[in-house]
């Protein structure tokens, strides 16, 4: 079980019958909005609140790196292309949808709703 808080510290628990064991996994002292894993579970995205996705790799146990980070305004969610899991699409509180290249955080395409976007 994967969880996070408004400290921004991702956390692992591993439970097995009456056991647990309470595991910190990066601290990127922002607070993270939401975690999305990729279809086949080897890489977890931390969107924060403050405009960065950071990317963590679980069977690596390393940091969380930085993905992206927005300029104009904040994600409001993100999650990933399939097949492959190379692209990520986003979208930010002002409107604008964007396609990235995961490997580099390049954007690759825009498209500005021209609205507010709110999760309901």
């Amino acid at each position: 079980l994967y969880f996070s808080g408004q400290e921004g510290i991702l956390f692992f628990f591993n439970i097995k019958d009456l056991q647990y064991e309470m595991k910190i996994c990066a601290d990127i002292s922002q607070p993270i909005s939401s975690l999305i894993f990729s279809p086949d579970y080897t890489e977890l995205l931390l969107v924060t609140d403050q405009g960065p996705v950071y990317s963590y790799k679980p069977t690596h146990s390393g940091e969380a790196v930085k993905l992206l980070d927005t300029c104009s305004s904040c994600f409001l969610a993100a999650d990933f292309l399939t097949p492959e899991n190379k692209y990520c699409v986003s979208v930010t509180v002002s409107g604008e949808v964007q396609v990235w290249f995961l490997e580099d955080g390049i954007c690759l395409s825009k498209l500005n709703l021209d609205i507010e976007v709110h999760i309901t």
